[in-house]
């Protein structure tokens, strides 16, 4: 009879979890939430994790980790209806969102090569104008020449970077 019992318990212990969790994680878990309890009794309220591992004898990091293990008990799907939305809504239209600042990082890797083969000057004029953020009067007197001179040279010099980007 106890085999059985413990084959049954371990069934149910290993094949419930929605992902896949370390025993250890999974006994821990168990552990804390006895221990939740516990403490929700003595304190009137919720423990923190700082309370939770000083009752069990743990560090806070493996409190966070078998808190963390818990939320890989049940999961949803990301086709299930979301709450306070339309009936259509899922889920996965909530979560995550489009990062317009992605293209910026592509545009800059393809651009790095070609920014490494300009003049050192025109180099310098796209690192004040762009990472020092200078006008292009600032430019031009930090250079010593005229405002028009650098409004032309940055001209030149983003026509050759737009070329390259249109080209690829």
């Amino acid at each position: 009879m106890p085999t059985i019992f413990g084959e049954v318990k371990r069934f149910f212990r290993d094949t419930t979890w929605a992902l896949r969790v370390p025993r250890r994680l999974k006994e821990l878990r168990l552990t804390l939430e006895k221990a939740t309890a516990d403490l929700e009794q003595c304190l009137g309220r919720q423990p923190t994790v700082a309370e939770l591992a000083a009752h069990l004898n743990l560090d806070a990091e493996e409190v966070l980790e078998g808190l963390g293990a818990a939320n890989s008990y049940n999961t949803l799907s990301l086709d299930a209806p979301f709450e306070g939305t339309e009936p259509d809504d899922a889920l996965a239209d909530q979560v995550g969102f489009e990062d317009h600042d992605l293209e910026v990082v592509e545009e800059l890797t393809a651009l790095q090569p070609v920014i490494a083969a300009l003049p050192e000057r025109d180099r310098k004029i796209l690192a004040i104008r762009f990472g020092r953020e200078m006008t292009q009067g600032e430019i031009a007197s930090e250079l010593g020449v005229s405002q028009m001179h650098v409004s032309r040279l940055l001209a030149r010099i983003l026509a050759r970077l737009r070329s390259h980007l249109i080209s690829e």
